[in-house]
């Protein structure tokens, strides 16, 4: 019996439909078989969200993860790295503001802020 499910991941539906193409499936064929998957590596018995929840909080070492553990704990990892943390935009706004920020512009020429209001 079909089920409707919303997902709020809008990237994960969009990964969803580029797997599907490439394996030559169904849009809820793929998220069925990556939901199978992650059911079937949750019963291994070689999978611990506790101690994946400890790498993920840097209090302990990458070393310690299966090879399962491992493959989620580098999806999420680039996923938080990809965010900007809580002070980035503020140093990146006084690295402009103090004229120390030096970037590319649409050209690909490097430029340097000189410190002025509105730069």
């Amino acid at each position: 019996m079909a089920k409707s499910v919303k997902f709020a991941d809008e990237t994960l539906i969009d990964d969803a439909r580029h797997e599907s193409e490439i394996q030559s499936r169904s849009l809820a064929g793929q998220i069925t078989h990556w939901a199978r998957l992650g059911r079937a590596i949750e019963r291994s018995g070689s999978f611990d969200y506790a101690k994946l929840s400890r790498v993920l909080a840097g209090e302990l070492n990458t070393t310690v993860l299966t090879a399962e553990e491992k493959a989620v704990w580098s999806e999420r990892f680039l996923a938080k790295m990809s965010e900007a943390g809580p002070d980035e935009d503020a140093f990146f706004a006084n690295m402009r503001k103090s004229g120390g920020a030096v970037g590319l512009d649409p050209s690909g020429r490097i430029v340097h802020t000189d410190g002025q209001a509105g730069e």
